[in-house]
């Protein structure tokens, strides 16, 4: 099952450097796949905003 719609999945990207998301589908996130940067995904809801982001760059 998948997190969000698969429309929407194929458009979103990282909002930091623009490259492809991946779901976790156990942790309900989408995770970068350049910089490891973690979105929630809440209700279905993909949580973009960097604030809100787990990991990536030190």
């Amino acid at each position: 099952m998948s997190l969000i719609d698969e429309e929407l999945a194929k458009i979103l990207v990282c909002p930091v450097d623009k490259a492809d998301l991946r779901e976790l589908t156990e942790d309900s996130l989408l995770e970068c796949t350049v910089c490891g940067r973690r979105y929630p995904v809440r209700e279905g809801i993909p949580i973009m905003l960097v604030d809100e982001a787990e990991g990536g760059p030190s």
